[in-house]
């Protein structure tokens, strides 16, 4: 009986030390490093924390890697229009150029921004925040990354280590829950719990909110018929506005004389609100602003990066209802300046 006492004795202190090992495994140790940075990353930008841990386990491998350890770069992006410093490694080609770092922090800030701010990443803000498997095989589609798998990765590392619970919860949850691990301390952790007070009673769940997407933010908004009526635009059709500018859409036969005309307002003003310096073709379905645009976008658009080559910045301010002039003074950009695939227009100051 002693013997067989003995021998459960050992197999416990042996499952004991098996399961604290499982625990303490590199992906288990990033996520409980990292994983209030993601959770904050996602109100800031609306990434799912979920996917932003396991693409930084994936790609960074549990942050093991040379560009993680020397270059503090956890998500393998490029260089592309990146103006700091870089370093060399071997990846689809021999000898490519990687973003660096000052630290973590910022890598995780830099990933959720290289998704926010480029076209061929914008559908993913049409998913719920808390639709990884959409958003694991939106990345592949958009060509994130070369792996024909890489979705399928995504989405094991989500449900192996039940990262989809922090796409429900706030920053200092997440906070909480790493501190309230026995023997299990981050060995680098960013984001502090924040300190309470009384008049702070409400749960940080009521006041964290999902930032609008970019799609929400561009969307067109109808303008009602008494902001209509006030500023003497034609009741004639329905206006819609971007940025709070009013505008329509033209029509087939229409001009900018015509658009001007028919809402009281004189071609010059019409030409100037859409920097323009002359009357020009107008196409159907092209936006007519029938107000000046703003002088920067809304604070949730603060860059716009360029993907192809020919683009226009007078069609970037259109699209978000920014005047090129401000934007050409905020970018240091001349007249006539050619904007290039990887350039980084800034629509704020």
């Amino acid at each position: 009986m002693r013997l067989r006492r003995l021998i459960y004795m050992v197999l416990a202190v042996m499952l004991s030390v098996f399961l604290t090992a499982a625990d303490m495994t590199p992906q288990q140790k990033y996520i409980d490093t990292y994983a209030a940075i993601a959770v904050r990353e996602m109100y800031r930008s609306g990434v799912p924390a979920s996917i932003t841990l396991a693409q930084g386990i994936l790609e960074s491998g549990s942050g093991k890697s040379r560009l993680a350890t020397q270059g503090n770069n956890h998500f393998g992006i490029k260089c592309h229009d990146w103006k700091g410093k870089s370093m060399r490694a071997d990846d689809d080609a021999k000898n490519e150029c990687f973003r660096v770092y000052d630290d973590a922090e910022q890598s995780f800030k830099d990933h959720s921004d290289f998704l926010r701010y480029r076209d061929r990443y914008k559908f993913l803000f049409e998913y719920e925040v808390t639709d990884y498997k959409a958003w694991a095989y939106g990345l592949k589609k958009a060509g994130y990354a070369t792996s024909p798998t890489y979705a399928e990765s995504l989405i094991k590392l989500i449900e192996e280590y039940g990262l989809s619970k922090y796409d429900t919860m706030t920053t200092d949850d997440a906070v909480q829950e790493v501190e309230n691990k026995p023997e299990q301390k981050p060995v680098e952790q960013k984001a502090k719990k924040t300190k309470k007070t009384k008049k702070q009673s409400k749960k940080s769940s009521e006041i964290e909110q999902i930032p609008e997407s970019p799609l929400t933010i561009e969307e067109a908004k109808p303008i009602s018929k008494e902001v209509a009526e006030k500023y003497t635009f034609s009741l004639s059709r329905r206006l819609q506005a971007k940025n709070g500018v009013p505008f329509l859409y033209s029509v087939e036969g229409e001009s900018y004389s015509s658009i001007a005309q028919s809402n009281h307002l004189f071609l010059k003003e019409i030409l100037l609100y859409n920097d323009l310096a002359a009357e020009a073709p107008l196409e159907p379905g092209t936006i007519v602003y029938l107000q000046p645009k703003k002088k920067q976008a809304p604070k949730d658009l603060a860059k716009y990066v360029v993907e192809e080559d020919g683009e226009q910045l007078r069609d970037i301010c259109q699209r978000f209802a920014v005047r090129m002039k401000n934007i050409q003074k905020i970018n240091g950009f001349q007249p006539g300046y050619q904007l290039k695939a990887g350039d980084t227009v800034l629509l704020r100051k």
